[in-house]
């Protein structure tokens, strides 16, 4: 790696990157803080879902329209605090993607949809969503890839449905290496080049702790165009020798403000005591500060991938707040965390005891019935389905233990000890 024009180290083929500086944007907008997908005190969630098994649309129906309300209540509650960047969970919809689901929830809900797009826009708030592990666009398993695509369509359709604009992403890792690096990038953009314009336009790719280092996305963006959501834990585990200030820049080089909007990035550090690549449990606030730092001015919207959600988000805009990076806490009222049951809502019938199990007869036999051949798992894409079981390989009698002998003992008072020692 050599140093470019003004002094910073970059991997082979980005220093044109680094020779054009990202813009930053004004203090006087806010540095868009936030959390991913789950407020802990909260009393609801956005991501309320039942089996596979169970899939009616009579169940459908309520589960989408209690999700959407509490998400609706979650971007209420951010907005009041100043947490102006969320990201939605996936299952909103149970088995949006599924075949089992020919509903059209898109009508149904378009005016619940359209509505949350306009809490957002107001506010002036900026979302994604974030596509399981099982979403793998490189995989040589055509049907993963097809499953796949068909997940990304879902969760686009519903920023789609916001009509949010194309500054609504939704982020996914490259995939697998496959035993061939340059072969698993090449598949990635070939798939990528198929992907509907709608979907495209949405999605951004984060450098990941394990496989695929900021060096490969920036290799992946030459040939797609592919923003790169920067994670820095994940960059301080697998990088190329970049400082975090460049690899930043780097980053926010892959991103047309105009019409992705600005940086997105994952923040998190290593907790400590655990093992490499373990994200902390609270905000430790002498690295975010130190990490702050480091932007250099950069302009970015920052999710905190930190185990205790709001409550370090409630930190972190505290400190942004206490260096001028972010506006005073709005002047409106907090929605509270927890609501009061509601009286309309239908009572769940009690189920009944169990009759307790009649003791079988010393010396009878049990009627019980043998277990069925089946195990819970979990599809491709994270739906709760059940696998049938291979049918179990018979079990090789084993050959009748040979006795040990025994030895004579010397002192017939005194006990054997042979079989302690053998």
């Amino acid at each position: 790696m050599a140093p470019t024009e003004d002094g910073r180290v970059a991997p082979e083929g980005v220093g044109l990157l680094l020779s054009n500086p990202a813009p930053t944007r004004p203090v006087s907008r806010s540095m868009r803080i936030g959390y991913p997908c789950v407020n802990e005190a909260m009393d609801c969630s956005s991501a309320t879902t039942f089996r596979l098994a169970s899939y009616t649309e009579e169940r459908l129906l309520p589960t989408v329209a209690a999700n959407l309300t509490c998400l609706q209540r979650l971007l209420e509650w951010n907005a009041a605090q100043g947490l102006l960047f969320f990201r939605i969970s996936s299952g909103v919809v149970p088995f949006g993607s599924h075949p089992v689901n020919t509903y059209p929830w898109q009508s149904h809900f378009k005016a619940e949809f359209k509505a949350l797009g306009d809490f957002i826009r107001a506010n002036d708030m900026r979302v994604s969503l974030h596509p399981d592990q099982f979403v793998v666009l490189n995989s040589p398993d055509p049907d993963i890839v097809r499953r796949s695509i068909d997940e990304l369509i879902y969760q686009g359709s519903m920023l789609d449905l916001m009509e949010l604009d194309g500054q609504a992403k939704l982020q996914i890792h490259v995939g697998g290496l496959y035993g061939d690096r340059e072969l698993a990038i090449s598949r990635f953009a070939q798939v990528h080049a198929t992907l509907p314009e709608a979907v495209k336009a949405r999605v951004v790719v984060e450098n990941d702790d394990r496989l695929f280092s900021l060096k490969d996305c920036l290799h992946l963006h030459e040939l797609t165009g592919v923003p790169i959501l920067f994670d820095n834990f994940h960059h301080e585990c697998l990088n190329h020798g970049e400082t975090m200030t460049d690899a930043l820049h780097l980053a926010a080089q892959t991103w047309d403000q105009a019409r992705d909007g600005v940086l997105m990035m994952d923040y998190s550090s290593q907790a400590t005591g655990e093992r490499r690549g373990k994200h902390t449990d609270a905000l430790v606030d002498e690295l975010f500060r130190g990490f702050l730092a480091t932007l250099e001015g950069l302009d970015v919207d920052m999710m905190l991938e930190i185990k205790d959600k709001e409550a370090s988000a409630l930190r972190a805009v505290t400190i942004l707040r206490e260096l001028g990076l972010s506006p005073a806490a709005p002047d409106r009222p907090i929605p509270p965390l927890t609501l009061p049951p509601d009286p309309d809502a239908p009572v769940k019938k009690p189920r009944a005891p169990k009759e307790p199990k009649a003791a079988v007869p010393e010396g009878a036999t049990s009627k019980k019935k043998p277990a069925k051949n089946k195990q819970p798992g979990v599809s491709a894409l994270g739906d709760a389905v059940d696998f049938p079981t291979p049918p179990a390989q018979p079990q090789k009698a084993r050959a009748p233990r040979k006795p040990k002998p025994v030895e004579l003992v010397a002192n017939a008072a005194a006990p054997a000890t042979s079989t302690q020692n053998s």
